[in-house]
């Protein structure tokens, strides 16, 4: 699990994770939480599991990342596809 706080909602962040995630082949969901933070589960190959990370770390140009928090959580069952939940 990802938490990323800055200003990242309100400003496409999760539209744009699902993008880099389904183009580095990351699965997965991206929320907004009620503290104005986004948090996000990515499960892929280590190589896409590292860049997600790294992009996650600024985001889009909309945005301001202010911290990433990386809280390793183990998935069951494994997501398929990459999804914007509410």
């Amino acid at each position: 699990m990802v938490r990323v706080e800055g200003r990242v909602q309100g400003v496409c962040f999760r539209h744009y994770t699902r993008e880099t995630a389904i183009q580095l082949g990351i699965t997965g969901w991206a929320r907004n939480c009620s503290n104005g933070s986004v948090e996000t589960l990515i499960h892929g190959s280590d190589e896409a599991v590292k860049r997600m990370i790294a992009w996650l770390g600024h985001g889009p140009s909309s945005a301001i990342v202010s911290q990433v928090h990386l809280n390793p959580v183990e998935a069951d069952p494994l997501p398929s596809g990459f999804k914007i939940t509410y």
